[in-house]
């Protein structure tokens, strides 16, 4: 694989937006990403912690009093990913870069230094750029972690082979191909557990509260779509995701039933009001302000570039497996 050779400019410093809800990972995940990165220092953490009290995390480590900026809140006071991913990004202080990642994750070392050389060759191209992709996953063994890579160059994001629009909402599923190339791909779908833009993101496209899970990617791909940014994904993403599999070990979700009963507003209710919002931003033309679409390009544009149509509800083969050759 060919490294950029751009390199990250000295003392970058990289924001990273880390949402979760119960998560046992979330210790091994701040931990990973400090010890593993060529400089520590350029890190800033925006932890939302949505946990019971008794499993609040404690970290004894000098950095995290530096480094880690906190939002905790009751797990019962939640309301879904997207909402913690907002209040997250509220954490923001002014840095080069935000990245967001999911509450487990795993790091190679010197993560921070490839991963900011090959947004700057992406910045090249356009200095909207998103870099993205569902990386890589990886599971716990005897209390180690161990990697099954799917693809070592880079893994593109198309929409799944079964997949169709459902007659109330937009939502679609999408999976990770690989792809053999050493040079960033252009994307069409974002993911939102590796996510990694220039500062200004943050003002330009604030994280919108008021989806839930599904779809999540959806908007926000579109929405940075249409106000001109452009997505990327990148050879040998330097990290690993934790998925949930049956072979992974079992960790709570909000929509866990033991406190999502307990709970005013249930998930079902939540992802109900979310799905409507999808709708309306894709299928209706609703004004939805800071977190509508933007007039750069537009909804037709992206259907000719993806193949996803959202005005005549069609999925064309170029937004799936074809679009790469399978």
């Amino acid at each position: 694989m060919s490294e950029p050779s751009a390199v990250a400019r000295p003392r970058e410093s990289i924001f990273i937006s880390v949402a979760a809800y119960r998560d046992p990972m979330l210790a091994f995940t701040l931990r990973s990403a400090i010890s593993q990165a060529a400089d520590p220092s350029r890190l800033f953490f925006g932890v939302v912690e949505q946990t019971l009290p008794a499993e609040q995390l404690r970290l004894p480590m000098d950095w995290a009093a530096r480094q880690v900026r906190w939002a905790r809140l009751h797990a019962l006071e939640a309301r879904g990913p997207c909402w913690a991913r907002a209040l997250a990004m509220s954490l923001y202080q002014g840095e080069d870069w935000f990245f967001q990642i999911d509450s487990h994750t795993w790091f190679e070392p010197g993560w921070d230094d490839r991963l900011l050389a090959w947004a700057h060759r992406c910045a090249a191209i356009n200095p909207r750029c998103l870099v993205s992709t569902y990386p890589n996953p990886f599971n716990m063994l005897a209390g180690e972690p161990y990697a099954t890579v799917v693809g070592p160059q880079v893994l593109a994001q198309v929409v799944k082979a079964d997949c169709q629009f459902d007659a109330q909402h937009p939502v679609l599923y999408f999976e990770a191909v690989p792809v053999a190339s050493d040079q960033p791909v252009p994307g069409l779908h974002v993911g939102a557990g590796c996510l990694l833009a220039p500062g200004r993101v943050v003002d330009e496209l604030p994280y919108d509260p008021q989806l839930y899970f599904h779809g999540e990617e959806q908007a926000f791909a579109l929405r940075a779509w249409t106000h001109g940014w452009d997505i990327f994904h990148i050879p040998g993403m330097p990290l690993y995701h934790q998925y949930h599999t049956a072979d992974a070990a079992p960790r709570p979700m909000h929509w866990s039933p033991e406190l999502d009963a307990q709970r005013a507003v249930q998930s079902a209710t939540l992802t109900a009001a979310a799905n409507r919002r999808l709708a309306a931003l894709l299928w209706q033309g609703a004004d939805l302000g800071v977190y509508g679409l933007g007039r750069r390009r537009s909804l037709a544009d992206y259907a000719a570039f993806s193949g996803i149509d959202y005005t005549r509800r069609q999925i064309a083969p170029a937004a799936r497996k074809a679009r790469f050759g399978y």
